[in-house]
């Protein structure tokens, strides 16, 4: 009897696990976006600091991360258990941001060309002044990079919320813990890979072998456009992931898409509703960044 029992338990903690498993590989999936754009962005807070600092960076702004969804997780569970209503309109605020974030980065050098000028020259200016306090910059970078790192966190953790409405407290509890944790250690292990990746270039061009000069020489002509295609990448799944949420929380929108797929049979019923989804977001981005950008611009004039 106590044989049989402790089999049962053993099968229900298997299929626990099992359904965490399928739960959180569908809520990685859908946070793809996100990922990218956020892997792209810190790779990027990094730049401008000292080689020998470029790992303290990394490693200060992943503890500010983990802070950040040792916050959000169990917000995220108070919303689902309280107001469980609330997680659909977040959600869908959620894809509208990834969306609007998505064409922000592709009209970002019409819209801010003059903002980007003079960062550059003020950064350049700082560097060439032996008086700059790195120390204060360095830690301003943090603090910037986990303000980032809190908005994406809250995307992610939003998206990852709609995949198990309806499932038991528990059960959202550990998707959500398991998925914060893994994005964050592989977020920041791979930022630590990358921002490293052209001293180990540098390191290997430089050793006697022929070999190692070659494979040096490819990996630091490889990492700066291994950066440029990371941004390409999530900005491109920032629209298919913004536009497949907004679809989904508008039925009609979303009925008409596959209604229209349907025609094409095969794979064409499974690919064409991801290019239109990401069409959508690309327009709903568009339409989000011509409303918002003036308020901003007038916000930042009454301001000043």
């Amino acid at each position: 009897m106590a044989g049989s029992s402790l089999l049962a338990l053993i099968d229900d903690i298997a299929t626990i696990l099992d359904d965490v498993s399928l739960m959180t590989k569908t809520a990685t999936k859908k946070t793809a976006g996100v990922l990218g754009d956020d892997l792209a962005l810190n790779a990027q807070q990094v730049t401008g600091v000292k080689p020998a600092r470029e790992l303290p960076v990394v490693w200060a702004v992943a503890k500010g991360s983990f802070v950040n969804k040792a916050i959000l997780v169990p917000a995220a569970l108070a919303i689902s258990f309280f107001v469980p209503w609330l997680v659909t309109p977040l959600l869908m605020l959620g894809g509208a941001f990834l969306c609007f974030e998505g064409f922000e980065k592709l009209a970002h050098k019409f819209l801010h060309r003059k903002e980007d000028q003079e960062h550059k020259s003020e950064l350049k200016e700082a560097l060439k002044n032996p008086d700059v306090d790195f120390k204060a910059l360095e830690e301003r970078k943090i603090k910037g990079a986990i303000r980032t790192d809190f908005i994406l966190s809250a995307e992610i953790i939003a998206i990852t919320l709609g995949t198990v409405t309806g499932e038991s407290i528990g059960m959202q509890f550990l998707v959500l813990a398991i998925v914060a944790i893994m994005i964050t250690v592989s977020v920041y292990g791979l930022v630590a890979g990358i921002v490293k990746l052209d001293d180990g270039g540098l390191y290997l061009s430089r050793k006697d072998n022929e070999l190692s000069q070659k494979v040096g020489r490819g990996i630091l002509w490889l990492a700066p456009y291994m950066m440029k295609t990371l941004s390409i990448l999530g900005t491109i799944a920032m629209f298919l992931v913004g536009g497949g949420i907004l679809t989904h929380g508008l039925p009609p929108v979303y009925d008409a898409i596959h209604h229209f797929a349907e025609g094409f049979g095969g794979l064409g019923s499974a690919v064409v509703p991801t290019l239109v989804n990401g069409l959508f977001g690309v327009l709903a981005g568009a339409l989000l960044v011509a409303i918002v950008t003036p308020v901003q611009k007038l916000w930042a004039e009454r301001s000043a």
